[in-house]
C-alpha cells in the first residue's frame, strides 16, 4: 500500500464582509517585512503594486487596524514595515497552519479506503455559502484571455463545467490543472429546458440530467436533477414554466448555466 499523501492545509480568515485572508496574503505581509516597501513586496510575490495595496487595505479592513506602517529613514530613506499587529497575525497564521496539519494527519488513518481526504472532509464541514449548488471537482483546463480566463472543472466522468473568472482570481486561488475546486451556483441562475430542445444555445454550460425532485410553491418550483457521479443540481424556476416544460420526477431535463454565473472556491 502506498504511503498516505501529506496534507497541506490552507487556512483562510474572514469576517465582517471583508475579503478573506489566506496564505498568499500572509506571504505578502512577510515580503513587506523583508523588503521594507510595498513595491518590493509586490515584486517578490509576483503581483502589481496596486494589487498589493488592495490586499493590504482588505487586511486592514478585516482586522480593523493597520498591519503595515510607513517608516522614516532606513537605507532607502523611508519605506514600509509590519506593525506589531501585523507581526502577531503572521505568527498566529503559521501556528494555526501547524495545528491544522497535525489534526489532518491524525484523521487520515480513519479515512483510509473511503475515497475521502481529511482536507476535503474539513472543507465540507466548515464551508458555508448561500449558493444552493456547491459542486466539487478537479480543474482540467485553463484558457487565458487578456482579462479573464476560462476554467474547466470536471465534476464526474460525464460532466464538466466551465467558469469565466478574472486572471487575478486564477492566480489568487492558485488554480492549475489537477487542483480540486468547488463551483458555487445559485439556483435561480440555472435555466432548465427539455433535453431534446437545448442542443443549440450560446450558454457555455449544458448539463443533462434526470429530475429527482420537484417542490412546488405558490409562484416558484424547485427542481433537482441527478447529473451523474453522485451529484445533483438544483434550479428555481417559475411554477408556470415547470408546468409548461412538463418537468416531472423521473423525466429528462437539461440545465443551462452561463459561465460568468459560476463562482469557484478552493480549500
Amino acid at each position: 500500500m502506498p504511503p498516505p499523501k501529506p496534507i497541506h492545509p490552507q487556512v483562510s480568515l474572514a469576517g465582517g464582509g471583508a475579503s478573506p485572508i489566506g496564505g498568499e496574503r500572509i506571504r505578502l505581509l512577510e515580503a513587506v517585512g523583508r523588503e521594507g516597501s510595498i513595491s518590493g513586496a509586490a515584486r517578490a510575490v509576483g503581483i502589481t503594486y496596486k494589487a498589493a495595496w488592495d490586499a493590504v487595505d482588505a487586511m486592514n479592513n478585516l482586522f480593523g487596524q493597520p498591519l503595515v506602517e510607513a517608516q522614516a529613514g532606513g537605507r532607502r530613506g523611508g519605506g514600509t514595515a509590519l506593525t506589531p499587529a501585523g507581526l502577531r497575525l503572521v505568527a498566529a497564521f503559521h501556528r494555526l497552519e501547524g495545528e491544522m496539519a497535525r489534526a489532518f494527519k491524525a484523521l487520515e488513518p480513519d479515512l483510509d479506503g473511503t475515497g475521502l481526504s481529511a482536507a476535503g472532509l474539513m472543507w465540507g464541514f466548515f464551508m458555508r455559502t448561500s449558493a444552493r449548488n456547491a459542486l466539487r471537482g478537479t480543474v482540467t483546463a485553463i484558457e487565458d484571455g487578456a482579462v479573464n480566463a476560462e476554467v474547466t472543472l470536471t465534476l464526474s466522468e460525464r460532466t464538466a463545467i466551465t467558469a469565466v473568472i478574472t486572471r487575478d482570481s486564477v492566480r489568487e486561488l492558485g488554480l492549475i490543472p489537477g487542483r480540486e475546486a468547488t463551483a458555487l451556483i445559485k439556483a435561480p441562475f440555472v435555466i432548465l429546458a427539455p433535453a431534446d430542445e437545448a442542443r443549440r444555445t450560446s450558454v457555455r454550460n449544458r448539463i443533462e440530467g434526470t429530475v429527482t425532485r420537484r417542490e412546488d410553491g405558490a409562484v416558484n418550483s424547485e427542481i433537482t436533477l441527478d447529473i451523474g457521479g453522485g451529484k445533483t443540481l438544483t434550479a428555481i424556476i417559475t411554477r408556470h414554466s415547470a408546468e409548461d416544460l412538463g418537468l416531472a420526477v423521473g423525466g429528462p431535463a437539461c440545465a443551462l448555466i452561463d459561465a460568468s454565473h459560476i463562482i469557484l472556491a478552493v480549500d
